[in-house]
């Protein structure tokens, strides 16, 4: 299996800061790797609920989870703070792939890269649905080198 080359922080025109918190570490003394998924989650999240697109209580769409991924380059340690980057490399019709990089506060390249694939779906019935002209719009200041498919 080949691993991706890290991409650098220009790659990735939104930012988060995260602290990384005490129970982050697991007994081999770092960042245990289902954290990182969680640090996704939360730049993901954040990004659109800022942006307004995200009602995670009453909205009528839902995006779910359909991929996941994540590539280690360097450990990350509490209390290490991480700035987690977000790009769009995929703009579908009712599907958006989130990639991520995991830097160490200050630092050049990532620690961990990676993506989610979310599939929007109507709240109620599950099925996908087309992404929102709102969520859209509030994507595409995300896209990097973006292949916009309306074939899915």
């Amino acid at each position: 299996m080949n691993k991706p080359a890290p991409a650098v922080r220009t790659a990735y025109p939104h930012f988060l800061p995260i602290t990384t918190r005490w129970m982050d570490n697991d007994v081999y003394g770092h960042v245990n790797n289902v954290v990182y998924y969680s640090y996704f989650d939360t730049v993901v999240n954040e990004y659109l609920i800022r942006a307004g697109v995200l009602d995670f209580e009453h909205g009528a769409t839902i995006g779910l989870v359909v991929e996941t991924h994540c590539s280690y380059f360097a450990p990350l340690v509490f209390p290490d703070r991480v700035e987690a980057g977000l790009r769009v490399t995929r703009l579908g019709t009712s599907s958006v792939r989130y990639e991520v990089g995991l830097f160490k506060e200050g630092a050049a390249q990532p620690a961990a890269q990676g993506h989610f694939v979310h599939v929007y779906v109507d709240r109620v019935t599950r099925r996908p649905v087309k992404l929102p002209a709102e969520l859209r719009a509030a994507l595409e200041p995300l896209c990097a080198a973006v292949r916009v498919d309306q074939t899915e």
